[in-house]
């Protein structure tokens, strides 16, 4: 890898000038500042980043790939009360915006729930931790960490949950995002379903886009089913308003069990049982992700969290009196 001096050298300015851009100064023309990017980049060059400065990057999915921006709210609220607490200034990044991390001094960042991950060169790019959230690193990184919901354990969660209430016939409907696990989770389902000697016929197990919900609601009523569970996105609040298009009242002929939205699951009618991640303790490790690394201390490379289940209203006991 070249030096600092070479990358001034080439683009034609100072070390100081180079220096300051990459320290993202503001007194530096546009033109000299992509001159010396444009060299740094051919040459595969980026600046080992102090970690006296303890600003934390949060990178947030897009909103054109993740339109559900409720569960990145409340993981963000979290990470940022955390990180507070540790010394760390927070800046907010949408991954649209990725080039805008060569030129801004940080000590650390951590991904929410996006499709891929940044640079599989993280590692040598940048003198800084990455943590992911709810997403497992993929092989061949470094410096990498994820901090991720026990999928198996969530589903297994809710089905043991309505099974243990009397419900035979259960109904999955899981949000189709591309950025979410629904593939992982109709697996663990249909395990779930079969280890009970329940139905577990695609029929019971469904994928569904946001707008498919409706149609699909009405599907899983056709095979009788006393019990939805709709784990993902908004699938919860926007079952809850198929079911009353249908004419079902919950939890009285239709129980339904939904993710945790805060500020929406319990103050629907019924209020919504709902699984849901620590939220705190998720925030917690992945500072402690990042203090670890600063220090050169070992860490996990991945941490698993299991889901708790909240119980509320939208759940009736269906066992035979």
């Amino acid at each position: 890898m070249p030096t600092i001096h070479e990358i001034a050298r080439e683009a034609e300015v100072s070390i100081a000038t180079v220096s300051r851009v990459f320290s993202n100064h503001p007194n530096v023309k546009e033109e000299l500042r992509e001159r010396v990017l444009r060299v740094a980049r051919a040459h595969d060059y980026y600046p080992r980043l102090s970690n006296r400065r303890r600003t934390v990057i949060l990178i947030t999915p897009s909103r054109s790939e993740h339109p559900v921006q409720n569960y990145v709210d409340m993981v963000v609220s979290h990470l940022a009360e955390a990180s507070s607490r540790r010394g760390y200034r927070i800046e907010i990044l949408s991954e649209d915006g990725l080039d805008k991390l060569d030129n801004t001094q940080f000590c650390g960042a951590i991904q929410i729930s996006s499709g891929e991950s940044p640079w599989k060169n993280w590692g040598r790019r940048f003198d800084a931790p990455l943590v992911i959230i709810d997403r497992e690193v993929p092989g061949g990184f470094e410096q990498v960490t994820s901090v991720r919901s026990n999928e198996e354990q969530g589903m297994e969660l809710a089905i043991d949950y309505l099974y243990r209430l009397g419900h035979r016939r259960i109904g999955c409907l899981i949000s189709n995002s591309r950025l979410g696990n629904p593939q992982l989770r109709m697996r663990c389902l249909e395990e779930s379903l079969t280890r009970r000697g329940l139905p577990a016929e695609s029929y019971f197990l469904r994928l569904a886009s946001e707008v498919e919900y409706v149609e699909e609601v009405g599907k899983l009523l056709r095979h009788g089913v006393d019990a939805i569970f709709a784990p993902g996105g908004s699938g919860g609040i926007i079952t809850a308003y198929a079911l009353s298009l249908y004419g079902k009242r919950i939890p009285e002929e239709i129980s339904l069990i939904s993710s945790e939205r805060v500020m929406v699951s319990r103050y629907c009618v019924p209020s919504q049982t709902t699984i849901t991640q620590d939220y705190s303790k998720l925030a917690s490790i992945a500072v402690d992700a990042i203090d670890a690394a600063l220090r050169r201390d070992s860490f996990p490379r991945e941490t698993i969290l299991d889901y708790q289940l909240i119980e509320r209203n939208s759940v009736i006991d269906r066992k035979p009196a």
